[in-house]
């Protein structure tokens, strides 16, 4: 595991004297949602302390937290939560008082075609976390899931947290065997946890594998925008932002061993969210190009977040078309960071920019 040991020296513990110097350890902090988060954290609380551990694998990128890189309550390391070693230094040198745990392989075709690599990243690394979190005496760990686990909601109900879990692909079993070992860790070992089970998130620095920043970046190319099947299948969304600040209050106030549904109503068929992201383009539909569907595809999802909203007092705040608009055009201003993924570019920011800083402190 390799660390930019420049920024370390905040962390010795007798300088944590209070809860206002918390350190938080985010895995995968480098992703989507995660580094949403971190910049989150940096703004709202200047005097938290952010460890970002993060693989970097395909989908992170190093890019998303530039704005914050030389802060100083905030550090990079680069490991792997499957990875016992990795795992084990970043706890014993570093003690955090809360873990926010992102860390996960993601898209849901590559786990149809390569189960494998999600069960071990997923699954065992969940597990090695929680084992030294419960060593370590963590004040709270939280699993940020997803509202897949719950399966294809049937006619127009949504789902409560005591819902049956019913995944129905590779990504959502997994998440959904991690769910249930924080349930273990807090029923067999008394360990202060709990699960976030999200709607479809949307924001800026999305991944452009997933659905709304596929659509931006296609059309503004020219390019086919691929829709599996007949484009009916309804999600629902969330801005990252609303979802980053269910994950605060959560993590704050959130009651031990409790599961917490975030959701906004805003619910979506896939063919009409795309006509309508064309539509503010300005760009006509012929782009669009139905494809075969996916296997074991999710007709519908829909969560009740009452549970987070009558007892943490979370609410959304940003409306969905507000939202998007402000997603349009952050895309539209950063083609230069579609195009680095494109090229794989971004891939070296970290052999660029950490390992020279690395090698000066040695």
């Amino acid at each position: 595991m390799e660390t930019k040991e420049s920024t370390f020296d905040f962390f010795e513990k007798d300088k944590i004297s209070s809860d206002e110097h918390k350190i938080i350890l985010v895995t995968g902090g480098a992703g989507f949602i995660g580094s949403n988060f971190i910049r989150y954290l940096v703004q709202r609380y200047p005097n938290f302390k952010i460890i970002n551990f993060d693989k970097l694998t395909y989908a992170g990128n190093l890019n998303n937290l530039t704005t914050i890189e030389e802060n100083a309550n905030y550090a990079f390391l680069k490991g792997d939560v499957a990875d016992p070693k990795d795992v084990k230094t970043v706890f014993e040198q570093f003690s955090p008082d809360y873990v926010v745990h992102f860390a996960a392989e993601s898209h849901v075709d590559k786990s149809i075609i390569n189960p494998d690599i999600f069960l071990k990243t997923n699954i065992m690394g969940t597990q090695i976390l929680l084992n030294y979190s419960r060593e370590h005496k963590v004040q709270k760990f939280v699993q940020v899931s997803t509202d897949e686990v719950y399966g294809s909601i049937p006619g127009d109900g949504s789902v409560k947290e005591d819902a049956h879990i019913e995944p129905n692909n590779p990504y959502s079993a997994s998440k959904a065997s991690a769910d249930l070992l924080l349930r273990v860790a807090y029923q067999t070992y008394g360990q202060r946890v709990n699960v976030i089970r999200a709607c479809n998130n949307f924001g800026n620095y999305q991944f452009p594998e997933k659905l709304v920043p596929v659509v931006i970046h296609n059309a503004l190319n020219n390019l086919e925008i691929p829709i599996y099947g007949d484009g009916k299948n309804i999600r629902e969304w969330i801005h990252v932002e609303d979802h980053c600040r269910a994950i605060d209050v959560v993590m704050q106030t959130g009651k031990s061993g409790e599961t917490y549904n975030v959701g906004t109503g805003n619910k979506w068929k896939n063919i009409d969210l795309v006509e309508l992201i064309l539509k503010k383009l300005d760009i006509k539909n012929d782009l669009i190009s139905f494809v075969l569907d996916r296997k074991g595809h999710d007709k519908r999802y829909s969560v009740d977040s009452s549970k987070i909203r009558q007892e943490l007092g979370w609410k959304p705040q940003i409306e969905f078309e507000e939202g998007l608009d402000q997603v349009i055009t952050w895309y539209k201003n950063h083609m230069d960071w579609i195009e680095e993924i494109a090229s794989g570019k971004y891939m070296t920011y970290y052999d660029d920019i950490y390992k020279p800083r690395m090698m000066e402190t040695e």
